[in-house]
C-alpha cells in the first residue's frame, strides 16, 4: 500500500512540474481538456445505455398506431424521430467549440511564453540561456498540450457524429409507413 502511495504522489508531482512547466495558460487548457473528455464521456454512456431505451420507447409507441399514413401521422414519425435526434446531438455543439478552443489556448501559451523570453532577454540579455530555457517551455508545451486535445476531441467529435447520424437512420428505417393505406 506505501508503494502504491509513493507512485501516486510521485505522478502528481510530475503533473505539478508540467503544469509548472508549461506556464498559467496550461492549467485553463487542462480544464478545457477535461470538460471536453467529461461530456464526451457522457456521450459515451448515452449512446450505450439511454439511447437504446429511448429508441425502443419510440419504436413501441409508433408500434401503436393504428393508422401510419396519413400527413398527421408523417408529421408524429418526422417529430418522434427528430426528438431522438436531438437528444442525442446534445452537447456536440459544446464539444465541438471546446476541440476549437484548444489550439486557441495553445497559441495564446505560445505568445505569453514568447514574451517571458523576451523579458529575460532585456532584463539579462542574451547570454544567459537557461534563463531563456523557461520561457521557450512556456511556450512549447501549451502549444502541444492544446494540439494533442485538439487532436483527440477531433477523433472523439466524428465518432460522435457518427453515431448520431447511424442511429437517427436506423429510428426512421423502425418506424415504417404504411404506403398501401397511403395510396387507397
Amino acid at each position: 500500500m506505501d508503494i502504491l502511495l509513493l507512485g501516486f504522489f510521485d505522478i502528481v508531482e510530475r503533473i505539478q512540474d508540467f503544469l509548472e512547466a508549461g506556464g498559467p495558460v496550461l492549467l485553463a487548457i487542462a480544464v478545457v481538456i477535461f470538460m471536453m473528455w467529461a461530456m464526451s464521456v457522457e456521450r459515451f454512456v448515452y449512446f450505450k445505455w439511454v439511447l437504446p431505451e429511448q429508441e425502443q420507447a419510440v419504436i413501441a409507441l409508433w408500434n401503436q398506431r393504428a393508422e401510419r399514413s396519413s400527413w398527421q401521422a408523417h408529421q408524429i414519425r418526422r417529430a418522434l424521430i427528430a426528438g431522438v435526434a436531438l437528444n442525442a446531438r446534445l452537447y456536440l455543439p459544446t464539444i465541438k467549440t471546446l476541440v476549437t478552443v484548444c489550439p486557441l489556448f495553445g497559441l495564446m501559451g505560445t505568445v505569453t511564453g514568447m514574451i517571458a523570453v523576451f523579458d529575460v532577454m532585456a532584463f539579462a540579455g542574451m547570454g544567459n540561456p537557461r534563463l531563456m530555457a523557461s520561457g521557450v517551455s512556456q511556450a512549447t508545451i501549451p502549444t502541444l498540450a492544446g494540439m494533442v486535445g485538439a487532436l483527440s476531441g477531433i477523433f472523439v467529435i466524428v465518432w460522435l457524429e457518427s453515431q448520431v447520424k447511424q442511429r437517427v437512420e436506423l429510428l426512421a428505417d423502425h418506424l415504417t409507413i404504411d404506403i398501401e393505406g397511403a395510396r387507397a
